[in-house]
């Protein structure tokens, strides 16, 4: 299994999947009760963190539901549904984390401090053509920090998506050449990717690499925050 090794006095970047915030119907208590306590754990450790909120379900309703009453509208009125839904999952983190967080959510990654006193700074999309997946990228460049937990709600990067291909295949680690291949470089609004194409354009670029993990299973997550093999797939 892969392992990746965090920078001692590295901040823990995650880009987290919205599917895992907002799964389908509400959000959801028990994964939002169990991810709270963790972090606080990393904390009280001398773990700083950011974390970058996708938009999940919300987003893909509203995207679905301008899609099905209007024909053909712009991409990016279909973008700013999405950005706005990251930005209400990320007021929500926010709120869960106020005894520790940063009082503001990050919208503009270049504009994210450079030293922050608190130890968790929440973030959210910034602008059309931008997914949250790029906004930690940006946010971990401007930090100098070398590597991103992508947590959502899958445990690898497949050959091909496992749901509709019986014979697709978990990778543990792939280059960022041919994680490029297989899904392209166009970024579009509720795009299902293991990890956006521009965001991986941009780690490829900047000797970034990313982990790949079930988001659900803590355990593994202190995995990679430790260095241990985890259950997963590394992208670099």
């Amino acid at each position: 299994m892969p392992n990746m090794k965090l920078a001692a006095k590295e901040p823990i970047v995650i880009s987290l999947g919205g599917s895992l915030i907002v799964p389908d119907g509400g959000p959801d208590i028990h994964f939002l009760t169990a991810f709270r306590k963790y972090i606080l754990e990393l904390v009280k450790s001398g773990h700083k963190i950011v974390i970058v909120c996708g938009g999940g379900k919300t987003a893909r309703h509203y995207i679905n539901a301008a899609n099905e009453v209007i024909h053909n509208i712009d991409p990016e009125d279909l973008d700013w549904l999405g950005i706005h839904a990251t930005r209400l999952n990320a007021h929500l983190l926010r709120t869960l984390f106020r005894s520790v967080a940063h009082p503001n959510v990050i919208k503009h990654p270049m504009r994210t401090p450079r030293h922050w006193h608190e130890k968790v700074l929440v973030a959210a999309g910034w602008k059309p053509g931008w997914s949250t997946d790029y906004v930690a990228c940006r946010i971990a460049g401007l930090l100098k920090v070398k590597h991103i937990i992508n947590a959502s709600n899958i445990e690898f990067v497949y050959t091909a998506d496992p749901r509709t291909n019986h014979d697709a295949k978990a990778v543990k680690q792939m280059s960022w050449a041919d994680y490029r291949k297989m899904v392209g470089s166009v970024w579009s609004p509720g795009l299902s990717a293991p990890f956006d194409p521009v965001a991986a354009k941009y780690c490829s670029g900047h000797d970034i690499s990313v982990a790949i993990v079930d988001g659900r299973n803590l355990v593994n997550l202190e995995k990679v925050v430790t260095g241990a093999d985890f259950k997963g797939t590394l992208l670099s």
